[in-house]
């Protein structure tokens, strides 16, 4: 065998291992959906600790990254877990790299509204560039629990019924005529470019917004839009954790044939310097996106 076949038969074999490690980390996520749902009963309330960003953590945040970290440290082929709730990632092996927002929108849970997980699987040492994913996925814990994954380029939704993915749609793609936005921060925090933006798109498309990530990109998923939380004058660098946030549910959505963008270029394109960098997010239909980056630049 030549020396070029074996390379590619040694990437084939590399890649299908990452694969399999990735399917891992998502079904395990998806058997401990009951558990965590559950949890959140009597956990609603804050602590008197913070995390790295700054924000009161409540019980909820807490139990899920501790639940989560200890099953998805276990996995074999897993190397490192970093949770939005940690300062710092934990050494758990040897392999990929998993990072996890346990409990995505926990202020939602004020007013029992949808709350999530997101998870992306980065082969390469964190902090990571959105082109290291070789997975990512959310939660939605609505009137149902689901799951949207992406692996290699394309999308899949399940339910999660008693901890088991049974599959609703295979290469899920966004709708080619959008109909729902969200947009996240205060207007008056808004630059002059976005609330222009912002407007062009108020008169063609419905608000849909709930003040969770995974809950407001899942009706863009379904429905074709744009969801942004952007830049703010308070915020420059946005609100959103580019490692935990940002980059997984941008390669979720351009996985789904949409686009992200951070205002100039994709959130993939991304090198951050640190794991708990925030970034503004734009994603949604490709036409959509690219409108957006033109009214920026002006």
């Amino acid at each position: 065998m030549s020396d070029s076949m074996k390379t590619v038969r040694t990437a084939t074999a590399t890649g299908q291992v990452r694969t399999s490690i990735t399917d891992q980390v998502f079904e395990t996520v998806a058997e401990s959906t009951p558990e965590l749902r559950d949890a959140i009963r009597g956990r609603r309330g804050k602590t008197d600790s913070t995390n790295r960003s700054g924000e009161r953590q409540r019980a909820a945040d807490l139990w899920f990254d501790e639940l989560l970290a200890e099953r998805l440290g276990n996995i074999d082929g897993v190397g490192t877990y970093a949770s939005e709730e940690r300062s710092e990632p934990v050494d758990v092996g040897d392999g990929l790299s998993v990072t996890v927002d346990p409990l995505d929108g926990s202020s939602n849970l004020d007013s029992n509204n949808l709350v999530g997980t997101v998870v992306g699987v980065y082969d390469g040492p964190l902090p990571a560039s959105g082109r290291d994913l070789v997975g990512a996925a959310f939660v939605v814990y609505g009137p149902t629990i689901t799951m949207v994954s992406a692996t290699a380029g394309t999308v899949a939704e399940y339910e999660v019924v008693h901890g088991e993915l049974e599959c609703q749609k295979r290469d899920l793609t966004l709708p080619s005529e959008p109909s729902v936005f969200g947009f996240g921060g205060r207007v008056d925090q808004w630059s002059e470019s976005f609330e222009a933006y912002a407007e062009g798109i108020r008169e063609n498309l419905k608000l849909r917004y709930g003040g969770a990530l995974v809950g407001d990109v899942n009706q863009v998923l379904g429905y074709g839009g744009v969801f942004a939380y952007p830049a703010l004058e308070s915020k420059p660098a946005g609100k959103l954790r580019h490692q935990f946030e940002a980059a997984p549910i941008a390669y979720i959505v351009e996985c789904a044939g949409g686009r992200s963008s951070d205002g100039r270029r994709s959130i993939l394109e991304i090198e951050p310097g640190d794991l708990h960098e925030r970034c503004p997010l734009h994603v949604g239909n490709k036409t959509l996106i690219d409108e957006l980056e033109r009214s920026l630049a002006t």
